[in-house]
């Protein structure tokens, strides 16, 4: 296992940035930087064995600064979206930035995804990794409280990128943290050929907005059944009015099995690499979004140039808009209480 760290920038107010790049003895590596808790780069062995990049991103600081769609970061408070940018909680109504149309998403104009982060480097028996720590005043983009956080990632012997999630605050608050690291286990082009598996029976079906109607729909007889293997170009463009919506697959499913418990959420793989991405997740629901909305031409890391849907996000969390649907599992965190929980990416082959 080896770690390194060196400098990777400073943002537009002069804070100095680190990029870090974790090694296991199998040569998977991980690099991320304290902007944003951000994966810049995510390398793993093909069937050959020969490794390859599976992580879209770009190669400075200033591209993630001026021009990034979230590529690797971490997103917060709230990941995904809230309706109308608004919540009410004990009683009181809180307004949010209004950054995607008339709807709030991704912790909005400047969320956790635009801070930089306190890092601390280590090596433990489970790996090696980075902890990442940011204090979210109160008040912070119309949230209440003081959030303290903590993301720690780890990379294992086992060729798993862990990520833990741990916060507390000293009022009441709402919290959705997740990675918003988008793959392509070929490296290059579409990802409509990967194969994906969905370990969910139901979904949370969205309005012509992208916000969730507060339904819990099976997947049965949808293009959204995702509970066998099935190639994701399959039935993208399929006259369904929530393939219609979403412009492709962009929807929460909600995970079989009882959340708070570490449990397979998804596995995604690549017949021409033979590569094999697993993950788990302790979050009740995860967010396959299918790159419909990346840009038609977006220069990235070595001279590639992304275009939409090069990569996939498989973003594991609580279900968007939350706060508005009583019925939907609660994010809402108090003081005294301790927000955990994890994702495991596991890295392979099919062979």
């Amino acid at each position: 296992m080896n770690l390194t760290q060196v400098p990777f920038g400073t943002t537009s107010d002069g804070i100095g940035v680190d990029l870090f790049t974790l090694t296991n003895d199998h040569g998977v590596q991980v690099q991320l930087t304290n902007y944003g808790g951000t994966i810049t780069s995510f390398l793993a062995p093909d069937a050959r064995g020969e490794l390859g990049e599976i992580n879209l991103g770009f190669d400075r600081l200033e591209d993630y600064l001026t021009r990034s769609p979230y590529f690797g970061c971490i997103v917060g408070r709230f990941g995904n979206r809230i309706a109308k940018a608004r919540f009410q909680l004990h009683g009181k109504e809180y307004r949010l930035a209004q950054n995607d149309g008339e709807h709030h998403l991704h912790g909005g104009v400047k969320g956790f995804d635009k801070v930089v982060w306190q890092a601390q480097p280590f090596q433990n028996d489970a790996g090696v990794g980075v902890r990442l720590d940011y204090l979210s005043p109160d008040g912070e983009e119309g949230y209440p409280g003081n959030l303290s956080v903590t993301v720690t990632y780890t990379l294992t012997p086992q060729d798993e990128l862990r990520i833990d999630y741990r916060a507390t605050t000293d009022q009441a608050t709402i919290l959705n943290l997740t990675n918003h690291a988008y793959f392509n286990l070929a490296g290059h082009g579409t990802i409509l050929d990967h194969v994906l598996q969905i370990f969910a029976d139901h979904f949370t079906p969205i309005d012509a907005t992208l916000i969730p109607t507060g339904e819990i729909r099976s997947v049965a007889g949808t293009p959204l059944d995702f509970r066998q293997p099935t190639r994701i170009g399959e039935r993208i463009d399929q006259d369904d009015e929530q393939l219609r919506y979403g412009g492709g697959y962009d929807h929460n499913w909600v995970i079989n099995g009882p959340a708070g418990t570490l449990r397979p959420a998804a596995v995604l793989t690549e017949p021409t690499s033979g590569r094999r991405l697993e993950v788990h997740t302790t979050q009740p629901g995860m967010q396959f979004y299918s790159g419909n909305m990346m840009p038609d031409s977006l220069p990235g890391r070595g001279g590639q140039v992304y275009t939409k849907r090069s990569g996939l996000c498989l973003e594991t969390q609580h279900f968007p808009d939350s706060p508005n649907h009583p019925n939907f599992p609660s994010t809402v965190l108090e003081p005294g209480q301790v927000y955990q929980e994890t994702t495991v990416f596991k890295v392979g082959t099919t062979a």
